[in-house]
């Protein structure tokens, strides 16, 4: 070998040393970066003699699908979650406070004592401020369920934005890895992007995605539906200004392609989106449609009734009125409008008494024509709060209830759901973190892997670094023979 090449194999062994030295400093700059993918240095040879370093990341391809996966299901159940835990207090309140089955349960209460002294004017007084508390319940929670469902719908726009800017976003990342693998330059850097980006399109809708040539990626929803290929595919949705019981939402599409909600505790939704159309148009929905069915049982429970004559609502009243809401059957909006009739409110110039004797609609209906014990009627009521009664099946519990059954069993389905929901939340946040652990081990960086390599190229470059001494010492020798 001549000294010559000796020393340009000295001299390409301190520049590949010296790049494979600047990769693991990077390496280990960005070990606390989670998107970041650990480089390798490589070094091959690319002519007779000649060696070059080649950089390359570590990539799992099959664990970073899996991590996208986990990602969009712990999203999309923690949306849910989390939107359950707020319906809750702001319907129910705190340990179901202020909910429909708690004022029921005290209107009962109220109920019994005035039937065992029908003279007393302050226990009817009682019952219609009892029966005012049901009513402020189902009208406050009627609101709440409606806000809210306008507050998510605010979300779900807010979403829609945030994923149109992300594969805005992924087109200026792709563009940029195509670039690069085309004209051969490392672009690790623009992988990293392209990737994280993934992770944070992953958190509102699902996705699936595949490679073309010079690294093009193709980004697909979970059901197939074109979310990226070359530019952007449009995510639309057109928000509303307010909800309205019984009319869902508008959805929100994926290249002229609706969106799927999610179904059940353990939601199906893949990602926020998903979530949040479940919450908006599944859970408030059925939501209000019990306090809807809650409200038509109470009036029908207070009916007055006649010989010959058709029932009419009572201590509470409708928008319908004097007539009673039709058997079984949902009335969109109901526990929103519900009220208590006038006839019977002292605060507007009613007579309690007229819950004990009946006649609120007419001579035709009094039930009581003078006796002051007389306590059938109010005794009649509080039977027909426990006698069961159709609901509608719409409303997504028990056909056949009684009222206070039925406003207890609303209760329980949502816990029964929000319960779900929790431990569900728990297990995929679990996965996903286990997920993101393993794609982690597999593709970040060890930084005691780090140092070792590092103290590696310390002896590779110490090694070098006395060849080149030597033949530096071997050519001041021959040229001083050679003088």
């Amino acid at each position: 070998m001549s000294l010559s090449t000796a020393l340009s194999i000295a001299q390409s062994a301190l520049m590949n040393t010296a790049r494979q030295t600047s990769v693991v400093s990077r390496n280990v700059s960005d070990a606390d970066n989670p998107n970041y993918t650990r480089r390798i240095s490589v070094v091959v040879s690319t002519a007779p003699g000649a060696r070059t370093v080649d950089i390359q990341r570590q990539t799992n391809d099959l664990l970073f699908r899996q991590n996208l996966s986990a990602l969009s299901a712990y999203s999309g159940q923690s949306a849910l979650y989390n939107g359950m835990d707020q319906l809750d207090v702001a319907v129910n309140g705190v340990d179901n406070a202020s909910s429909p089955s708690t004022a029921i349960g005290n209107l009962q209460q109220a109920l019994q004592l005035y039937a065992t002294s029908p003279s007393n004017q302050n226990l009817g007084s009682s019952v219609i401020d009892a029966a005012k508390q049901v009513v402020r319940s189902l009208n406050q929670g009627s609101k709440a369920i409606q806000d809210f469902r306008t507050q998510t719908d605010g979300q779900i726009g807010t979403a829609v934005n945030d994923l149109n800017s992300l594969l805005n976003q992924f087109q200026d990342a792709n563009t940029a890895v195509m670039s690069g693998t085309r004209s051969g330059t490392d672009v690790s850097d623009a992988l990293d992007q392209r990737d994280a980006l993934l992770k944070k399109i992953a958190d509102y809708v699902p996705v699936s995605t595949f490679t073309r040539g010079d690294n093009d990626m193709v980004i697909t929803t979970g059901d197939g539906t074109t979310l990226f290929e070359t530019i952007p595919r449009t995510v639309s949705f057109a928000p509303s200004s307010s909800s309205t019981a019984g009319v869902a939402g508008n959805a929100v599409y994926i290249d002229n392609v609706p969106l799927s909600a999610g179904t059940g505790g353990n939601t199906s939704a893949s990602g926020k989106l998903a979530g949040l159309l479940q919450l908006r148009d599944d859970v408030a929905s059925k939501m209000q449609s019990q306090l809807d069915e809650t409200a038509r049982g109470l009036i029908t429970a207070f009916a007055e009734t006649a010989p010959s004559m058709p029932n009419a609502a009572g201590l509470f009243t409708w928008s319908g009125a004097p007539a009673v809401p039709a058997a079984g059957t949902l009335v969109n909006g109901l526990a929103a409008s519900i009220s208590i009739n006038t006839a019977m409110d002292p605060s507007t110039g009613g007579n309690p008494t007229l819950l004990r004797d009946g006649g609120a609609n007419g001579a035709a209906y009094v039930a009581n024509t003078g006796g002051a014990s007389y306590s059938n009627l109010l005794v009649a009521y509080g039977d027909r709060l426990d006698k069961p009664m159709t609901f509608d099946s719409a409303a997504g519990i028990s056909a056949t209830s009684s009222v206070s059954d039925y406003a207890a069993n609303s209760i329980g389905w949502f816990q029964g759901v929000r319960q779900q929901a929790s431990t569900a939340a728990d297990a995929k946040e679990a996965l996903a973190s286990r997920s993101a652990d393993a794609l982690s081990n597999a593709t970040g960086v060890n930084i005691d892997q780090e140092m070792s390599l590092m103290l590696d190229l310390e002896h590779s470059y110490q090694a070098s670094a006395r060849m080149m001494k030597t033949v530096d010492d071997m050519m001041t020798a021959l040229m001083n023979a050679v003088g």
